[in-house]
């Protein structure tokens, strides 16, 4: 019904000339990608006057428009159709007479929020038809001091000058509605917001996840790899903070349906951190993960990474040569792009021209030329490659390696006198060679490019502070394939302040280093299995992650169990 109901609509529209076909077209092609409401695609986009829209669905739905900025809303309304239920479809609650209750809607056609309200109110519903931006602002007012009210006794700890100061925001439109705005400038709201990014600076988070649910806001820090739930507000803030950072990163406050990134920067302690944002609509509201870009806590030096003497080595051997290809491998958060900044680093000159595609860049780099991908406009990372060939590179860094005609472009650029780095999402060194076959890439082109392959992963440090020896357990050491008769022993962490009780500070890496000499060309243009190459491999050398692992355990610099957490499975 409703697919009827915007083929009729639509038609009128063109009918009376208020859209083009063009236009139409257009906006049903990036609905393909994007979703959302038509309708606000088409008023978002300039081609249709909202109120023409209005009065279009008006007459063809035969529902009555309303003027919500010439009514006073009724408060006690609110008890009826619950705060969530209304900012997630956009839902304002007018009257209610016996078992009747009616609403204001922006989007009449959305059948399945009808059907939802109806339900959890147990109401027959009579609609009306508002403009989007009445409606958000009749449900600040019936709803929005409610979830400042609840959290006085949470901020009343914070001292005024507690509030961070937004030093940078990212370029990009920004749709400031006033309302919204005025909402995320309410002190409650601002101070427990700074305080969520001030606590997660402070215990090194890289990662800051805001994420609502039916009925409980949850926090969590990503420390050292691994998730913490810290003490969170309550679930009556969530609107408010997600708006606040909308607002310091420059994204749409009002638009609660489709995903969106952008980036901030704050200053604390007179230094610069940066907070790469992602926020993306959930069952019970929009769920935000901050990733957060300490550049004190960033030392781009390779010689900091924790690798051993031979890997370290190796690397740098790769990074010296004039053309061919680098890549690493690993899940996310392996610390790859750490890595490849490093080696850029190591190897940048004023002799050479540098350039990354990254999307995002992460690390702002002095003398590199870095690309930020945005694919809303096709800027692609095959795009962005073929334009800056004709730049005159040295060295090009892709950020990932997601299809073949990237895959294509950048091995053509590795054979025609160009150093490329890049990563590749696969567990072992040997399956990158197997990801490029399986992304149409010849297995000459491949054998003849390819210099290195590193496969990455990072595992937790033994806090220093409370450090202690232990025998490894028997089960361990056989896992390990050790000696069962020789008593080995390991270290741990007891806990203590520094670490927060958790035994572990900081991270240090481990890399498997496939060297491409000339047999193993020869075995990749032939299409040998991974097998027979790891065979090979391990026979001039080349260490597995686990071996690495269990040797960093030896050394006393990590634990039997974060050995076997980050090396099962490979």
């Amino acid at each position: 019904m409703a697919q009827r109901l915007k083929d009729r609509l639509t038609g009128v529209l063109l009918q009376k000339g208020l859209l083009s076909q063009q236009d139409l077209s257009k906006a049903l092609e990036i609905q393909k990608t994007k979703g959302g409401s038509l309708g606000d695609l088409l008023v978002g986009m300039g081609l249709v006057d909202q109120q023409a829209l209005l009065s279009v669905l008006s007459k063809e739905l035969h529902i009555p428009p309303i003027n919500l900025a010439k009514i006073q809303p009724d408060k006690s309304l609110t008890k009826i159709i619950p705060q969530k239920l209304a900012l997630y479809y956009q839902v304002v609650p007018v009257s209610m007479m016996g078992k009747t209750l009616t609403v204001a809607m922006a989007d009449p056609l959305n059948v399945l929020a009808l059907d939802d309200i109806a339900s959890a109110t147990g109401l027959t519903l009579t609609l009306l038809i508002a403009v989007k931006e009445q409606i958000q602002t009749a449900i600040q007012e019936m709803y929005g001091n409610d979830a400042a009210e609840m959290v006085q006794d949470l901020v009343a700890p914070l001292q005024a000058d507690d509030v961070l100061e937004v030093v940078e925001i990212s370029s990009g439109p920004a749709h400031k509605k006033d309302e919204l705005i005025r909402m995320t400038q309410e002190t409650p709201v601002v101070r427990v917001t700074d305080s969520i990014l001030q606590q997660g600076v402070a215990m090194r988070a890289s990662d800051i996840l805001i994420e609502p649910f039916e009925d409980k806001l949850r926090i969590r820090y990503r420390i050292d790899g691994l998730l913490q739930e810290i003490e969170s507000p309550p679930i009556a803030m969530h609107e408010g903070i997600v708006s606040r950072i909308k607002v310091v990163a420059s994204l749409d406050i009002a638009e609660h349906r489709l995903p969106q990134d952008g980036r901030f920067q704050i200053k604390l302690a007179d230094r610069p951190v940066d907070f790469r944002v992602s926020i993306v609509p959930s069952s019970f509201g929009e769920k935000v993960v901050l990733r957060v870009l300490d550049r004190s806590q960033t030392v781009l030096d390779m010689a900091k990474l924790g690798f051993d003497g031979p890997t370290l080595k190796t690397l740098q051997e790769a990074g010296q040569r004039p053309h061919g290809m680098i890549l690493v491998t690993g899940p996310t958060g392996a610390g790859k792009s750490t890595t490849l900044y490093c080696l850029l680093k190591f190897i940048d000159s004023p002799a050479k021209n540098l350039v990354t595609v990254e999307d995002p860049v992460e690390y702002q780099m002095a003398g590199v030329n870095q690309v930020a991908i945005n694919t809303e406009v096709g800027l692609t990372f095959a795009a962005s490659l073929r334009s800056i060939l004709r730049q005159d590179p040295n060295i090009i860094m892709i950020g990932e390696i997601r299809d073949g005609e990237t895959a294509d472009i950048a091995i053509k650029a590795a054979l025609t006198g160009h150093l490329v780095l890049s990563t590749l999402h696969t567990n072992d060194a040997i399956g990158a060679v197997a990801r490029l076959m399986n992304m149409g890439v010849e297995p000459f082109l491949i054998s003849s490019s390819l210099i290195l392959v590193g496969a990455q992963r990072l595992l937790r440090r033994i806090c220093s502070s409370c450090k202690e020896p232990v025998p490894l357990p028997a089960h361990l050491a056989q896992y390990f394939r050790m000696e069962e008769e020789k008593e080995v022993t390991v270290y741990r962490g007891k806990g203590c302040k520094s670490c927060k009780k958790s035994g572990y500070l900081g991270r240090v890496g481990i890399m498997e280093t496939l060297k491409l000499d000339s047999t193993v060309r020869e075995m990749v243009t032939a299409s040998a299995k991974e097998p027979e190459i790891r065979g090979y491999a391990k026979k001039i050398g080349m260490a597995s992650l686990r071996d690495l692992a269990v040797k960093k355990m030896l050394e006393g610099v990590t634990t039997p169990d974060e050995a076997l957490r980050v090396t099962v499975g490979v």
